[in-house]
C-alpha cells in the first residue's frame, strides 16, 4: 500500500465534498434540522387529548371524578354529551380519543360502598395514544377510590380497607420525569449519524461512475484495499464529526444528562460507523448511478431502524428476527450511547456491545473490498 496514493485518495475525496457549497450544505444542515425535529416530532406522550363525557348520574363523585379528569396534564378538553350515541360519534369521527360514560348509579354505588364502574370507550385505530390514556384515567380513579378509602377508615376510626394489599410505589430510574427526549435525542444520533455515513459512502463511486473518473480508476495502479481506505477515511471523518456536534446538542440544547465514558462512546462510535461505512461502500460499488445508491441505502436503512429497538424492543419480536436483529450494528450501538448518556455505562456492558461492532465492521469493510476488486477486474 502507497502512503502517498492513499494520501492523494483521502485528499481528492474530502475535496469532493467540501470545495462544492451544495455538498457542504447536504451535509451539515439536513443532520442538525433533523435532530431538532425529529426531537420535537418522534414522541409518544400523550397530550393535547379530548374526551368525551357523558355524565348519566350527575351526583357528586362523578363530577369529581370529571373535575379532575379535567385538570389533568394530557386532557386539552372535555366535550359533554347527552346521550350514548353522541359520545359513540364523536370517537367515530376521531373528535375524541376516549368517551367516559358515568351510569345513573356511580355515585349511589360509591357511597354506599359498592363497586362503582365507569365505561370507558376507547378509540382503537390510536391504539397506543389511547392505552397511555387510558392509563391515566385509570390512575386518576384509582387514586380517588384510595382516597375515599382512608377517608372512611378515618371516620370509623379504623384501620384503612386497604392495609395488607401491597403497595406498588413506582420509582423511573435513570429518566425520573419520563421526559421523552432524553431517550430520543441519544438515539437520533445513532440514527442520523448511520443515515449520513451511509449516503455519503453510497455516493461515492457511483458519483464516479457518473463522472467518468471511475475509468480513471481502472487504469491506475491504485489497488482496491486503497480504494476502500481512500474512501473510509473521509466517511469515516465527516461521521464522527457531525455525531460530535448532535451529541453536543443533546448535552447543551437538550440538557440531557450525560454520565458515562466520552472516550468509550467515540470509539464505539468510530467502529460504529466503519460498520456502517462497508454496506454504503458494497451498495456503491454495486450501483450504476447515485440515484440508484440512495434508493440502495434507503432500503437497507429501514429494516436495520426496525430492528434497532429504538421504535419497538427487540424482546417483542419474533425469535428468528431477535437473531437477525444482532447483526444490525445500529442495535449495538443504540445501546451504547443511550446507557452513555442516562445510566454511566459501565466498560464490561460498552464492551459487550462494541465487539460485535468490530466484527459487523471487519466483515462488511471485507466485503466492500472483495466486491470493489472484482468491479476492477
Amino acid at each position: 500500500m502507497s502512503l502517498s496514493r492513499l494520501a492523494s485518495l483521502i485528499v481528492k475525496e474530502l475535496l469532493s465534498y467540501l470545495r462544492d457549497p451544495k455538498s457542504r450544505i447536504s451535509l451539515i444542515a439536513p443532520p442538525l434540522l433533523q435532530l431538532l425535529i425529529f426531537s420535537f416530532a418522534a414522541t409518544l406522550d400523550v397530550r393535547n387529548v379530548d374526551l368525551a363525557i357523558l355524565d348519566q348520574d350527575g351526583g357528586k363523585w362523578s363530577q369529581e371524578i370529571i373535575a379532575r379528569v379535567g385538570a389533568a396534564s394530557f386532557v386539552d378538553e372535555l366535550l359533554p354529551v347527552h346521550r350514548p350515541q353522541d359520545l359513540e360519534d364523536l370517537v367515530d369521527r376521531r373528535r375524541a380519543l376516549a368517551g367516559l360514560r358515568f351510569p345513573a348509579d356511580f355515585s349511589r354505588d360509591v357511597a354506599a360502598g359498592r363497586p362503582a364502574r365507569v365505561q370507558v370507550l376507547v378509540d382503537g385505530r390510536r391504539a397506543n395514544a389511547g392505552q397511555i390514556a387510558l392509563q391515566d384515567l385509570t390512575a386518576i380513579t384509582a387514586g380517588l377510590g384510595a382516597e375515599i378509602a382512608d377517608s372512611r377508615a378515618a371516620a370509623a376510626n379504623a384501620p384503612t380497607s386497604s392495609a395488607g394489599v401491597p403497595q406498588v410505589v413506582v420509582r423511573h430510574w435513570f429518566n425520573p420525569n419520563l421526559i421523552y427526549q432524553w431517550f430520543v435525542v441519544p438515539s437520533l444520533v445513532g440514527i442520523l449519524a448511520m443515515f449520513l455515513s451511509l449516503v455519503v459512502t453510497a455516493l461515492s463511486i457511483a458519483r464516479e461512475r457518473e463522472l467518468g473518473t471511475f475509468d480513471q480508476l481502472l487504469v491506475s495502479p491504485v489497488k482496491p484495499l486503497e480504494i476502500i481506505v481512500g474512501k473510509t477515511v473521509p466517511a469515516l471523518l465527516i461521521g464522527t464529526v457531525m455525531a460530535s456536534l448532535m451529541v453536543a446538542a443533546g448535552v447543551f440544547v437538550f440538557r440531557i444528562p450525560f454520565t458515562g465514558s466520552l472516550s468509550l462512546l467515540f470509539l464505539s462510535l468510530m467502529l460504529f460507523i466503519l460498520s456502517v461505512v462497508g454496506i454504503g461502500l458494497t451498495v456503491s460499488s454495486i450501483c450504476q448511478t447515485q440515484q440508484q445508491a440512495i434508493l440502495g441505502s434507503f432500503t437497507i436503512a429501514i429494516p436495520v431502524i426496525l430492528m434497532s429497538g429504538f421504535a419497538t424492543p427487540v424482546e417483542n419480536m419474533p425469535v428468528w428476527l431477535q437473531v437477525v436483529a444482532q447483526a444490525s450494528p445500529l442495535k449495538h450501538f443504540l445501546i451504547i450511547v443511550q446507557g452513555s448518556f442516562l445510566k454511566a455505562l459501565p466498560p464490561s456492558d460498552v464492551f459487550a456491545n462494541a465487539w460485535p461492532l468490530a466484527v459487523i465492521a471487519a466483515f462488511t469493510l471485507t466485503l466492500a473490498t472483495v466486491v470493489v476488486q472484482r468491479r476492477l477486474q
